[in-house]
């Protein structure tokens, strides 16, 4: 019963979807935080670098088009990555 309460608490207004498709909204906005959709690159004859890029790239255009950037997420995984790695085995990372 709580969730139900909860639920119908929530204005759909306070949620904002940009680049809207039929299946999935590429960014959905609330309660500002800004949810990506999983990216992949549209060249998959690209190299990894290649597809990397493209990928990091729809990001940025993506947390833009949002009104923010990536100078706000990375401190963040950052502390949180920190706090699960085990002290002297830390494993290989792209980020």
């Amino acid at each position: 019963m709580v969730f139900i309460k909860a639920f119908r608490a929530l204005n759909t207004s306070e949620i904002k979807r940009l680049h809207v498709e039929k299946r999935l909204s590429e960014v959905v906005i609330h309660n500002k935080i800004v949810y990506l959709s999983g990216q992949l690159a549209d060249n998959l004859n690209g190299d990894i670098k290649c597809q990397t890029k493209e990928n990091l790239d729809s990001v940025d255009q993506f947390l833009a088009d949002a009104g923010t950037d990536k100078s706000k997420i990375i401190v963040g995984m950052n502390a949180v990555w920190d706090e699960s790695v085990v002290p002297g085995c830390t494993s290989a990372r792209a980020t």
